[in-house]
């Protein structure tokens, strides 16, 4: 899997000895607003790990100055077709509102259009996360429509989009 970097971020592989950061963040209740499972132990983030070890595009999301990892991102294959994917992230709520989902989910779209020959990137989040709608619109996506009881928890799902050419004209 292809490393990624920002100014302040490297989008990387995950690796097992990262489930100490990742429980960190992913015990708290806030992880339910973007759909993730709480996890009750560390044991559960290292299985978290190696699924995603499997998975070729979803990176830990590590701040460059502390070598901590602060999230995850990752693109999703969707079952329209083969130049369709999903991206989806999470952030530690330390490191949320400094614009570092913001920065992450650029730089895995420059990689989706540019690298991957992407046609269409797709998001959502619920209605109630309006800090993972400020990322969806400072990214410059564009609103779909909103899926009602879409969720496990019947909660709505509100969905955005980004052609390439769209991307191109950022």
């Amino acid at each position: 899997m292809k490393m990624l970097e920002t100014e302040r971020l490297i989008l990387r592989e995950w690796q097992e000895s990262d489930a100490t950061d990742l429980f960190a963040f992913s015990k708290s209740p806030s992880v339910m607003q973007a759909g993730w499972r709480i996890h009750q132990n560390k044991d559960e983030s290292l299985q978290y790990i190696r699924a995603s070890i499997k998975y070729q595009e979803s990176w830990a999301i590590v701040l460059k100055e502390s070598h901590k990892v602060i999230g995850t991102v990752e693109l999703s294959d969707s079952n329209r077709h083969d130049r369709y994917k999903e991206i989806a992230y999470i952030l530690s709520d330390d490191y949320q509102n400094k614009g570092y989902a913001t920065e992450a989910v650029k730089r895995v779209l420059t990689h989706a259009f540019s690298e991957l020959d992407l046609m269409v990137v797709a998001v959502c989040h619920y209605p109630s996360n309006i800090k993972s709608k400020r990322v969806i619109e400072k990214c410059g996506f564009t609103y779909e429509g909103t899926l009602r009881g879409y969720s496990r928890n019947l909660e709505d799902s509100v969905r955005y989009s980004m052609t390439k050419e769209e991307w191109a004209s950022l």
